[in-house]
């Protein structure tokens, strides 16, 4: 039951974060940021996991997976929220560190949420059973790949239909609903 609900809410992270990715890259492109611009926007995403994954180790060994897990979350509703903050009309160099800082907590949301479903496998498995462990690695990690690029594809639709903000409202919509869900199960 937990390890379905982690797993879930995981799917669920994945699914946004690839589509996030996707509004991020084509809203700004379309604004008419260099590619230097599109790939500092990103910089910081992929920097924090380090950090991350040392604190939010120390953090799940100490005080639990779910606490990782709905931080994790959280911190990705937060971006969510803060990127729908963005204004078209603000100067180049505030709106590149405004979704840099706000690339950076969704990347540490990734890192919080992923290092807490992998962590969760290892639990359910037995020792004993290496082969379960490696199976059920493979699937999650072999899921996460898919599902970001459905991601990918529901960003684009998403700001094609909906435009940036909403689309980014409707992500973090579908986040409280995942994170309930998950708060409900586990």
């Amino acid at each position: 039951k937990n390890y379905a609900a982690i797993t879930g809410a995981y799917w669920g992270f994945t699914l946004t974060d690839g589509a996030l990715r996707m509004l991020v890259l084509l809203h700004f492109h379309a604004l008419g940021f260099s590619p230097i611009d599109l790939a500092l926007m990103f910089l910081l995403y992929e920097a924090v996991g380090v950090l991350t994954n040392f604190i939010g180790g120390w953090i799940g060994a100490k005080h639990g997976l779910k606490l990782t897990l709905f931080t994790g979350l959280m911190i990705q509703i937060g971006a969510l929220f803060m990127l729908s903050g963005m204004q078209s009309n603000w100067a180049l160099s505030i709106s590149v560190i405004y979704v840099m800082t706000a690339q950076a907590f969704s990347g540490v949301a990734k890192d919080l949420i992923k290092m807490s479903a992998k962590s969760t496998v290892k639990r359910v498995v037995p020792d004993s059973n290496q082969g379960l462990l490696f199976r059920w690695i493979a699937l999650l990690t072999g899921s996460k790949n898919a599902l970001k690029g459905v991601g990918f594809l529901l960003g684009g639709v998403l700001l094609q239909v909906l435009g940036f903000h909403v689309a980014l409202w409707s992500l973090a919509a579908f986040l409280i609903i995942v994170l309930l869900a998950a708060k409900g199960f586990v």
